[in-house]
């Protein structure tokens, strides 16, 4: 099992940048796909991004891509998210993730998540 502790989130106004960061414990973490979801109000949680072990292979949410930058550390277990222009739709909880070595984006692919940061950017 692993453990996922998610933090960096806040407030900031269109156009701000935040980032995320995700310290991850209790597996070898270069050995773990992860990925970042959301989950807004009222709304199912949704994928934004994943990265590969290696950090080489990385994919993005169209909706965040061009804007949002996924990154690991395996020297620190910390995987990040740094979010540009940010944008109200952006608003949610996001969520680190793992479905250890699933190259997957359905949630119900992921087993291990973390607790969740809030994000609010306001108009």
């Amino acid at each position: 099992q692993v453990q996922l502790v998610e933090s960096g989130g806040g407030s900031v106004q269109t156009g701000g940048s935040l980032r995320l960061s995700c310290a991850a414990s209790g597996r070898t973490f270069s050995s773990l796909v992860m990925g970042w979801f959301r989950q807004a109000p009222g709304k199912e949680r949704e994928f934004v991004s994943r990265i590969s072990q290696s950090g080489l292979r990385k994919t993005y949410a169209d909706s965040v891509k061009g804007r949002f930058t996924i990154s690991r550390d395996n020297a620190k277990n910390t995987v990040y998210l740094q979010m540009n222009s940010l944008k109200p739709e952006d608003t949610a909880v996001y969520y680190c993730a793992t479905g250890g070595s699933s190259w997957s984006t359905d949630v119900a692919d992921f087993g291990s998540w973390g607790q969740g940061t809030q994000v609010i950017v306001s108009s």
